[in-house]
């Protein structure tokens, strides 16, 4: 019998960030047993997994070097690459301006 993951208590955004890195591999395992098992999934795993099909595009832009420079800095504050930091922000931003136009 696998050993059950059990996910901690963070200090932190990065630690967050850290630990579900480091287990990536072993989440989904996890999920990918419960679903072979014919095992009920959380709502929480039906979207993580709804999330990692999504198709994914290549685009290219071209930004300030001033934005780029700030971006990078944020992200490390949380413990993320930079261009995952834009797509977040640029979703953010998408989301909200969907619902408001």
């Amino acid at each position: 019998m696998a050993k059950k993951l059990i996910i901690p208590p963070f200090e932190s955004e990065r630690e967050e960030v850290a630990w579900w890195e480091k287990n990536r591999a072993a989440v989904e395992a996890d999920m990918r047993s419960a679903m072979r098992n014919g095992k009920t999934l959380s709502l929480q795993d039906v979207l993580a997994q709804a999330r990692a099909r999504r198709e994914l595009l290549p685009v290219t832009i071209r930004l300030p070097s001033e934005d780029i420079a700030t971006a990078r800095k944020l992200a490390e504050n949380k413990g993320i690459g930079y261009q995952t930091y834009i797509k977040l922000l640029l979703h953010e931003a998408l989301q909200k301006e969907a619902k408001h136009g």
